[in-house]
């Protein structure tokens, strides 16, 4: 089905948040007056039936979507593969949102008035009133550490270029040359924004409070953060080669 918002969710291992994350999030919509929407949910074969619980609510709400992967190969793969779905499905704005209620539906609103003025929106926990709750001193530390890093590596002034609650506008999705993204986890989100930033495209952040899950398990791990290390220095020059052999290809073909 076509509309225009498509809020994208990808899901393992969601059975307990899956249901209140839809619904919260629908609600917050039809709140905000939105009509134009779908929601997502991209279920890589989850063993505990989250994938059936999303269907069930499908079969319930017309504007609630599933597409099932044959396996879990990494949030980076289901979340192209969403993005795919919805620029399909006629998307001119995509949001990026955890099922695990990290990402509280009631900013949705301040994501959408922020994309009238920019092309890509980052809820950003790192900006003057954003924050964490709920989060260790370890957790803390990485996340600041990590920011940084990445900050440094990029040369780039974005204070949250790991948080994963977006908002996306189509022509930054069509320009970045999505194919040749590699990335998992969350440098997955590092690179959609350095390749927005480099395309030349506005990025804005806007504050949000990030609050741990209380349901179900984390899905950070020591791999991801050690991933983050090596594979950050990598995207300066993979990402500026995608972008300019993107150009090209479409250059070529004539197409915009």
């Amino acid at each position: 089905m076509k509309a225009a918002l498509w809020v994208v969710i990808p899901t393992y291992n969601e059975a307990a948040n899956v249901e209140p994350i839809i619904r919260a999030a629908t609600a917050e919509l039809t709140r905000l007056g939105v009509r134009d929407y779908r929601v997502l949910v991209v279920d890589d074969n989850s063993p505990d039936g989250t994938g059936a619980i999303a269907d069930r609510l499908a079969q319930e709400l017309d504007t609630v979507e599933v597409l099932h992967r044959d396996s879990k190969t990494g949030l980076g793969h289901a979340y192209l593969a969403g993005f795919a779905v919805a620029l399909a499905g006629g998307a001119e704005l995509v949001v990026e949102m955890d099922a695990d209620f990290s990402h509280d539906p009631r900013y949705l609103g301040d994501l959408l008035d922020a994309a009238k003025g920019a092309d890509l929106v980052l809820g950003s926990r790192y900006v003057a009133g954003g924050g964490v709750r709920d989060w260790g001193l370890l957790r803390r530390v990485i996340s600041r550490g990590g920011g940084w890093y990445s900050r440094t590596i990029l040369r780039v002034e974005i204070r949250d270029l790991t948080g994963g609650f977006k908002c996306i506008h189509r022509q930054v999705l069509e320009a970045i040359d999505l194919p040749s993204v590699r990335a998992e986890g969350y440098v997955f989100q590092i690179e959609v924004t350095y390749r927005a930033v480099l395309a030349g495209f506005t990025v804005r952040e806007i504050p949000i409070v990030f609050t741990d899950r209380t349901v179900g398990a984390s899905k950070m791990s020591t791999r991801i953060a050690l991933e983050a290390m090596w594979l950050v220095p990598r995207l300066r020059r993979g990402a500026r080669a995608a972008l300019e052999s993107g150009t090209k290809g479409r250059e070529a073909v004539g197409a915009p």
